[in-house]
């Protein structure tokens, strides 16, 4: 049977409702795991798909280029769409469906908006991103609301992203665990991600510099170094060994609140943005994890 795919909340409520009363009168169920996605799926996405896989019995992938978390001259015109392949990928992965609205089916105009606490959107991309993780949150509370999954997966590597989720469905009491999963990288070390293939072969190999620049920290962490100063030097030295790449930011904040933080002395995040090739990229690592 082929994987089904769904465009309207009612057709997904419908399945999902037929699930449900079917699993009631079987032996518990591990339940509903859910991956949204953007699509244009990579390896990463598909280590989502297989965590989800392993820890529930019904598998839910949604693909949705949200408008809202685009800003004014950012990429949603060009972001890679490619559907086909994507439906082949979570076939394959064994998906059970596929969820694919368009804004109009999901009702994105002149929506009620989910407006993340303030001091998380006080970095990082936040700065600069005006209005991003708003859209954010706005569509993936609507998701959550629609799918009502007993667990939804986000990766590591979107970092802020995945402690604002996990602070808004805590503080709105949204039934759903939130889990983490590390972040999937090429073999040059370089973090998969959908904006990859914009660059060109050459830009993909300078852009290893960025996780090469974070390995520098965990190393001087794992050493025993403890300030912040030091690391972020030593980051930087290794950054610069490639002048074509662009810092945006590099910051060094507590990984649950965003938060800047000025002596290590608990688990802590560093996260890198930048543009290589006119194309932004982003990465973290944790050290100190604690």
């Amino acid at each position: 049977m082929s994987l089904p795919i769904f465009t309207t909340p009612s057709e997904l409520g419908d399945y999902l409702q037929s699930y449900r009363s079917t699993s009631l009168a079987e032996p518990p169920l591990c339940g509903i795991g859910f991956v949204p996605t953007m699509g244009a799926l990579h390896l990463g996405h598909q280590s989502l798909i297989d965590r989800a896989r392993q820890e529930n019995t019904l598998v839910i992938v949604s693909v949705f280029v949200n408008p809202l978390q685009f800003g004014a001259n950012e990429d949603l015109d060009r972001y890679p769409r490619q559907l086909e392949i994507d439906r082949a990928i979570c076939e394959a992965a064994g998906v059970d469906a596929l969820f694919v609205p368009s804004p109009d089916s999901i009702g994105i105009n002149d929506i009620t908006q989910v407006i993340p606490p303030a001091l998380m959107l006080s970095g990082l991309c936040g700065r600069t991103r005006t209005g991003h993780f708003q859209g954010v949150a706005t569509i993936v509370v609507k998701l959550l609301n629609i799918v009502q999954p007993d667990r939804a997966y986000f990766g590591e590597k979107d970092a802020q992203q995945l402690a604002i989720i996990r602070r808004i469905v805590t503080d709105l009491n949204i039934p759903v665990d939130i889990v983490g999963c590390p972040t999937v990288r090429a073999e040059s070390g370089l973090a998969l991600s959908s904006r990859n293939q914009y660059l060109s072969p050459t830009g993909r190999s300078q852009a290893a510099v960025i996780y090469r620049s974070l390995q520098q920290a965990q190393i001087l962490a794992s050493a025993g170094e403890i300030d912040p100063e030091s690391i972020l030097a030593a980051v930087k030295t290794e950054l610069a060994t490639v002048p074509e790449f662009q810092l945006e930011y590099l910051e060094l904040v507590d990984r649950h609140t965003l938060q800047s933080i000025h002596t290590i002395d608990r688990s802590a995040l560093i996260a890198i943005a930048g543009r290589l090739e006119n194309t932004r990229l982003i990465d973290n690592i944790v050290i100190f994890d604690k």
